[in-house]
């Protein structure tokens, strides 16, 4: 016989599942908000415009794109954490809101268990590169000897404190040996315009901000934080090729819904966004970004989310960051 209190959970269990199920057979029947929680124009914009009109097509709803900036990104998360689990506001999260509760202690959220991984949308590499007039190295082996021979000569940029680039940089001094000089710009566009003009030597940057420059002259490419030589940047050769060995950079962007949302509603996004993925105009649109995403389960992209945070984490822990 089931006691009281057994029955009492086992009723609300039930009871709750029998909400999921009803709240997904009619979803969606209204649009479907998007947030993206940093201004319009950057990378999480960018790569979810596309996929997001591609998904409204299958499931016969807009998808809006409400860009809610604020806080490194962290205003706009916590927003989607509190929201309700029904399907109708979605999280178009990166690789930099894995870490971020470490670095903003009032983020007001906890990424990995507040949400629910729905589908990877983009995933592409940082490139180290230098500016050849300020710094006249052809290789990553010759940066490395320059910064070894005077530590804390080489100003390097950075999109900002806390960024994904801020602890690429931290990661390399540690993998590499040697000690650099942060230069913190708010945001990738002024560190990049900075970085063409001269007025930091090198810094890391997304292959689809350099490609052209470094096609140009302007930059100069030492070699790929990811795994593999890039169609965009063929001559240029990995961190691992080129003697640094075990170190990646790369950035992902991805769908997530907050925990609790029903699997039903869950698989019918994933499903859209996969199909999406493959779309011609959207495949040659990430070619020329120089993105890739490769089709998953939303089990195996949950797994990658979860491994990705817990490296970040060690290196934003490791630099003892605490931002307000």
């Amino acid at each position: 016989m089931i006691d009281l209190a057994r029955r009492t959970i086992l009723t609300g269990l039930l009871a709750a599942a029998t909400s999921g199920v009803a709240r997904a057979a009619g979803w969606p029947d209204r649009p479907v908000t998007w947030l993206v929680p940093y201004p319009a124009g950057g990378g999480s914009d960018a790569f979810s415009r596309p996929v997001a009109a591609a998904v409204a097509d299958r499931l016969g709803q807009p998808m809006v794109i409400d860009n809610k900036s604020g806080a490194g990104g962290t205003i706009g998360t916590a927003v989607a954490a509190r929201a309700a689990p029904d399907g109708y506001t979605l999280l178009v999260g990166d690789s930099g809101l894995t870490y971020a509760p470490a670095i903003y202690p009032k983020a007001g959220f906890d990424f990995v268990g507040d949400f629910a991984p729905i589908s990877a949308l983009a995933r592409l590499p940082y490139v180290l590169v230098v500016n050849p007039a300020k710094l006249d190295v052809a290789t990553l082996a010759a940066f490395i000897a320059t910064a070894r021979r005077s530590p804390g000569g080489i100003d390097v940029g950075s999109a900002g404190i806390g960024t994904l680039t801020h602890l690429a940089l931290g990661l390399f001094e540690a993998r590499a040996g040697v000690q650099l000089n942060h230069v913190h710009y708010r945001g990738g566009a002024p560190m990049l315009q900075d970085l063409v003009a001269g007025h930091v030597a090198a810094a890391f940057v997304l292959l689809s901000a350099a490609a052209d420059l470094v096609k140009s002259g302007k930059l100069r490419a030492l070699a790929v934080a990811g795994r593999r030589v890039e169609p965009l940047l063929p001559g240029v050769p990995t961190m691992e090729q080129a003697g640094l060995g075990n170190f990646r950079a790369t950035i992902w962007f991805g769908l997530f819904a907050p925990s609790g949302t029903p699997d039903a509603i869950l698989d019918r996004l994933h499903a859209a966004v996969q199909a999406a993925l493959v779309e011609d105009r959207i495949e040659r649109l990430w070619a020329e970004q120089g993105a890739r995403v490769e089709l998953e389960s939303r089990a195996d992209f949950a797994r990658f989310v979860a491994a990705d945070a817990e490296r970040w984490l060690r290196v934003a822990r490791a630099a003892n960051l605490k931002l307000e």
